[in-house]
């Protein structure tokens, strides 16, 4: 059985650039959709739409936005191990900002679900509306982040080439 090598990765480069892509530019448009209109839509409705829409959403995007984060993380890792120099780098800070946008949906919006949760079944304490900009907090980072992750992928792909290149030789002494 063939041993899979690095060189081997990069006859695969083309695919795994349009991969990284796919998979940042999803997560970056999921979440953006979801800051721009469902965040808008959250705060024009009801209370008690709200949070049955809430909770109905999560249950479908916590198997759909966990799947899309990881394949932006790996696709990144996997992009940064068949890029050299400045372009690595690129690629790994884009993984870094996907693997954020995870640890920031899982320790900060995903228990703040679990009360939406509740309260869409029970008592809304007196302090929901901080808890709730607490939550579009996390959202606008986690968005953020995933946009910047994605922006990264891009420079990776157009200009990844020409980074490469402009990086060959000693940095002249000033």
């Amino acid at each position: 059985m063939k041993t899979i090598t690095t060189g081997d990765l990069t006859v695969l480069r083309p695919s795994i650039q349009a991969f990284a892509l796919l998979s940042t530019g999803l997560l970056s448009g999921a979440f953006g959709y979801g800051a721009v209109n469902v965040a808008y839509a959250f705060r024009v409705v009801p209370l008690d739409v709200r949070f049955t829409f809430h909770t109905a959403l999560m249950q479908v995007n916590g198997v759909v936005m966990q799947t899309t984060m990881a394949l932006a993380i790996l696709s990144s890792i996997v992009l940064a191990v068949v890029s050299r120099r400045l372009p690595r780098l690129l690629a790994a800070g884009a993984a870094v900002l996907a693997l954020t946008s995870f640890l920031v949906t899982r320790f900060g919006n995903v228990p703040i679900n679990g009360l939406i949760k509740r309260w869409a079944v029970g008592p809304v304490p007196a302090d929901h509306a901080a808890i709730l900009q607490r939550w579009e907090t996390f959202h606008v980072v986690r968005t953020s982040a995933a946009f910047v992750a994605f922006l990264l992928v891009i420079v990776v792909v157009v200009a990844g080439d020409r980074l490469m290149k402009s990086r060959t030789g000693p940095v002249p002494a000033v």
